[in-house]
């Protein structure tokens, strides 16, 4: 009986022996799986990232001289032009427009005023010469007359002062006629008009070549078919794309004020294999507002950047292309970086969680630089050690952690 009794003991012994494992293990703190990181010393820069788009710095576009008829434009867009020699269109003379019957009847009453004053003035002028033949047969008279002494010579300076009066009336009648003529061919001027059966009309008369004011390409046609133009009106656009492409960037006022001239700029996803080489060469000073394709109010400035280093592969570009830049505010060849995902806020500074065998550790940081994707360590870590990489709130000092599985 006792052997049965002490079995029995031994047995639930056991049990409670194996139930006190379980629950030990059930309950006991386990490691915290985590994904890890490494403090390295690499490259880094950091950029100020923004959509932006070529144009040709210095564009010229071609306008009307004067009113006229535009003939239809044969240039296309991206035809190669000659500066002073490549004919990119041509303009004629616009020809008179119809007139109503009302302006018609006052034109032609304009014109019998005009023909009756240069009547008029033609009846005067016979006058005048009249006049002046008078004087002058007076004073062929009396200058023998005067010579021997006949008649005074106070007769002979009358006679003469009334052939120089009749002179010049007969000049002045003459410059009459000339004004009033001039008055009637104004007046007549009124009365032309277009007509599908002057014959005048069937005659092309002659054009007005317009040239290429630069060596370049045309950038775009504002007016292509023929049609009338007014003095100053845009005909097309020409530019140098080869040689005068720039980048515009409009960047946010706050990132603009951390950029300066001369700054490193790369240009990526702008079509190519390889990303493009620039840098800024100016800075606008005015401001403007932009709204966001979230209705956000934004104050924008534009930056120009110039490429450096053009490839070949360049002349794909054109003015108006879509491209990405990254403006280049601080590199190091040699920097002590950690992801950024290691980082958190403690307070007023930043922290990570250091890996000291097997437990984690916190260790308060400065970081000078941030790119968003490592952060560049100034004091608080040493190359080579591993950090915790997006903790959470399960993650404390001390707190034992594992690498997380894959799967």
């Amino acid at each position: 009986m006792n052997i049965r009794k002490y079995s029995r003991l031994i047995i639930i012994g056991a049990a409670l022996i194996a139930l006190a494992f379980v629950l030990f293990w059930s309950f006991a703190p386990r490691p915290v799986p985590v994904d890890f990181g490494e403090v390295l010393r690499r490259k880094m820069t950091v950029t100020i990232d923004e959509e932006a788009r070529t144009r040709v710095h210095d564009s010229y576009m071609v306008s009307a001289p004067i009113s006229g008829r535009l003939l239809r434009v044969d240039a296309e867009a991206g035809d190669e032009v000659i500066g002073g020699d490549t004919v990119i269109a041509r303009m004629q003379a616009a020809p008179p427009s119809a007139i109503d019957r009302r302006t018609r009847e006052q034109a032609e009453a304009t014109v019998r005023t005009a023909q009756a004053a240069l009547n008029a003035a033609r009846s005067d002028f016979a006058r005048v010469r009249a006049d002046l033949a008078l004087a002058e047969s007076d004073l062929t008279r009396l200058t023998p007359l005067a010579d021997i002494g006949a008649i005074s010579r106070s007769d002979l300076d009358l006679a003469e002062r009334q052939k120089r009066a009749a002179d010049a009336a007969v000049e002045t009648a003459r410059a009459t006629i000339s004004a009033r003529e001039a008055e009637l061919a104004q007046a007549q001027a009124l009365l032309i008009e277009f007509r599908s059966d002057d014959e005048s009309l069937t005659v092309q008369e002659s054009t007005i070549p317009l040239t290429a004011p630069i060596t370049g390409r045309v950038l775009r046609v504002v007016q292509e078919s023929e049609t009338l133009v007014t003095a100053g009106e845009s005909i097309l656009e020409i530019g140098d794309v080869a040689g005068d492409l720039e980048v515009l960037a409009e960047l946010l006022s706050t990132d603009a004020v951390q950029v300066s001239v001369g700054d490193r700029v790369i240009i990526s996803n702008w079509g190519g294999p390889e990303d493009l080489e620039g840098v800024v060469s100016r800075i606008e000073p005015w401001g403007f507002t932009k709204y966001s394709a979230l209705g956000v109010e934004e104050q924008r400035v534009n930056t120009i950047i110039r490429f450096t280093g053009l490839p070949e592969r360049l002349n794909a570009l054109g003015h108006g292309y879509r491209v990405e830049v990254g403006i280049v505010i601080w590199e190091s060849d040699d920097a002590l970086t950690v992801p950024s995902s290691a980082l958190f806020r403690d307070q007023s500074g930043w922290a990570v969680f250091v890996v000291e065998d097997g437990k984690a550790r916190y260790t308060p940081v400065d970081v000078s630089q941030n790119n968003g994707d490592l952060a560049a360590i100034s004091n608080g870590l040493s190359e080579n050690q591993t950090v915790i990489l997006y903790p959470g709130p399960t993650i404390e000092d001390g707190v034992s952690v594992t690498a997380r599985s894959e799967g």
